[in-house]
């Protein structure tokens, strides 16, 4: 297997007070909340014309759970508004993020042009993408579609639209949003090798200064490329290191308890790749392996965009970080799971070496500089100081 480390971008992020840069492309994802009587519009718009920029209403797709039976989710189009710079390159997209709900006031009427378009089939959602336009009104976005279908525009009370097939099954539904739902705020970077730090100081520089806030269930997601990663033993290296050391670190990065969508991967993900046969595998006869396990991007690290070989978003995902509108705290966590991935990497590249067996084990083993080393064991010792007094305080209620 011909592995390669990738090279040190020239421009790489140089954070103060340690050594290490940043080398992967990576992209971030950042969930916020806009104050009372703001929306992620106005931000965006902001934003593109502090960089001179452009900015495009488009439809971001979502899912979320369903109560009607035999459904078990509805997919959603919402409005999304995406930052071009001066030359046309993506910078920033703005977008809904469904699990931030519960400062929100459902009840407040919903906001002129604003709606969503709801189906229970996401391939008919994107046939809408594909012939509708996001910046048309509600009562007439869904002519397009209609006409695919070779019937009309149903027109319904509260301001409903529908569009249904010539035997009256519904296909989709556009409707006006509910209230405050143009304050939840998800903005995602455009990928990145270099300036990631002038970016996101620019980009939550800007939500400070516009009253954002972070919300009760808020994270910080980072998409690593994975095209490096793609191969059976750096793969299955990066699965038993996470299998093992997942707890520890959800507590290093002080994750969230009120984030939802975490949790662990099946059981049969760690069986197979410990399997001998696992490594010998083609990336594509060990991808056709991993679609029987069970995998779901809702989970503390995502590998279904790698499993799936997804052309928009090749990569691996880090959903653990708490949210925040501090630039620094992000950079830190990235090189904290690039140093993971390079790691990972290397020993795949070398040899067989046996996963780190703890926490300060494995720092000491994927940073290369006392700085790094001394900067993240004091981050492990603060972060079990934390969970031993939390512990202790809930076994004390407990008693009590």
């Amino acid at each position: 297997m011909n592995m390669q480390i990738r090279p040190a971008a020239d421009q790489a992020a140089r954070l103060p007070g340690h050594q290490a840069q940043l080398t992967w492309k990576m992209g971030f994802e950042i969930e916020l909340l806009a104050p009372p009587g703001q929306s992620r519009e106005a931000l965006a718009r902001q934003v593109a014309a502090d960089i001179g920029g452009s900015l495009e209403r488009f439809f971001h797709p979502q899912s979320e759970p369903s109560l009607v039976p035999n459904k078990p989710t509805f997919e959603n189009l919402t409005p999304g508004f995406r930052v071009h710079t001066a030359d046309g390159a993506p910078y920033a997209s703005f977008v809904d993020d469904v699990t931030i709900k519960q400062t929100l006031d459902p009840y407040k009427p919903p906001q002129p042009g604003w709606y969503r378009i709801v189906s229970d089939d996401s391939r008919l959602l994107q046939l809408v993408v594909e012939h509708c336009r996001a910046d048309e009104p509600l009562d007439t976005v869904l002519l397009p579609f209609a006409a695919l279908f070779g019937t009309k525009l149903e027109k319904h009370q509260a301001g409903l639209v529908k569009v249904a097939d010539r035997r009256n099954v519904s296909l989709a539904i556009g409707a006006p949003m509910p209230g405050e739902r143009e304050r939840p705020c998800e903005i995602v970077t455009a990928p990145l090798i270099v300036g990631q730090r002038e970016t996101l100081d620019h980009l939550l520089t800007a939500a400070r200064t516009a009253g954002y806030t972070v919300p009760r269930e808020g994270a910080v997601h980072i998409h690593f490329d994975a095209a490096a990663l793609s191969h059976p033993l750096p793969f299955s290296r990066l699965v038993e290191l996470l299998s093992r050391h997942g707890p520890a670190l959800r507590r290093l990065v002080g994750t969230n308890h009120h984030c939802v969508r975490l949790g662990g991967w099946p059981p049969m993900l760690e069986e197979l790749v410990r399997h001998p046969d696992f490594v010998g595998l083609t990336w594509a006869e060990a991808r056709d392996a991993l679609r029987e396990v069970g995998l779901t991007k809702y989970c503390d690290f995502n590998l279904v965009n790698m499993v799936e070989q997804n052309p928009q978003k090749p990569t691996f995902e880090v959903r653990i970080l708490p949210s925040t509108l501090d630039a620094h705290s992000i950079l830190e966590a990235a090189t904290l799971f690039e140093a993971i991935l390079n790691w990972c990497m290397v020993t795949a590249a070398t040899g067989p070496k046996q996963i780190p067996t703890s926490l300060p084990h494995l720092i000491s083993r994927i940073f290369h500089t006392p700085q790094d080393v001394e900067l993240w064991m004091n981050k492990h010792l603060a972060s079990d100081a934390r969970h031993a007094e939390t512990k202790g305080t809930r076994t004390s209620a407990d008693v009590g």
